[in-house]
């Protein structure tokens, strides 16, 4: 699967996932296709590009079929969200100046990306002893969250 054919519009309830590594990645993937839930996956700030690019290629590889959303997490750093884009990722998390953000979102648009400007807290499976339990138990919690509100969304 390429970024292109990984949505970018979220689902609801919005159960976010922050992942570090390609083990969490795939506990994940396995968490969500044992409960047949769509997942949502999002980058450690600072991440880089081509690293989540690849990360969600490898883990989506095994899991064919399965609902999943990427979110480059870009920070307030406009530079980061140019560089997502180009590397090919196409729904991203930006924080930084309102205008910059809705200038990144027409360059977004224009490429079939998004730009998010919020999100519900994440599940963060840094340092999570069993992270496929711990991803089970947040894909599973009935807590409704609404979908994220971008610039021009």
């Amino acid at each position: 699967m390429s970024p292109a054919e990984f949505p970018i519009d979220l689902p609801a309830p919005l159960r976010p996932i922050r992942l570090h590594g390609l083990a969490e990645a795939q506990a994940a993937f396995d968490a969500a296709a044992a409960l047949g839930r769509p997942l949502v996956l999002l980058s450690p700030p600072g991440a880089g590009a081509l690293w989540f690019r690849k990360l969600l290629e490898t883990a989506a590889a095994a899991r064919p079929g399965l609902s999943v959303a990427g979110v480059f997490d870009c920070g307030d750093r406009a530079g980061d969200a140019q560089g997502a884009l180009a590397a090919g990722l196409r729904l991203l998390l930006f924080r930084g100046h309102p205008g910059a953000a809705a200038r990144l979102a027409d360059v977004a648009a224009r490429v079939g990306g998004r730009v998010l400007t919020d999100l519900p807290p994440p599940l963060d499976l840094r340092g999570v002893r069993d992270p496929r339990a711990a991803c089970r138990a947040w894909l599973s919690d009935p807590a409704e969250a609404s979908p994220p509100a971008g610039p021009g969304a």
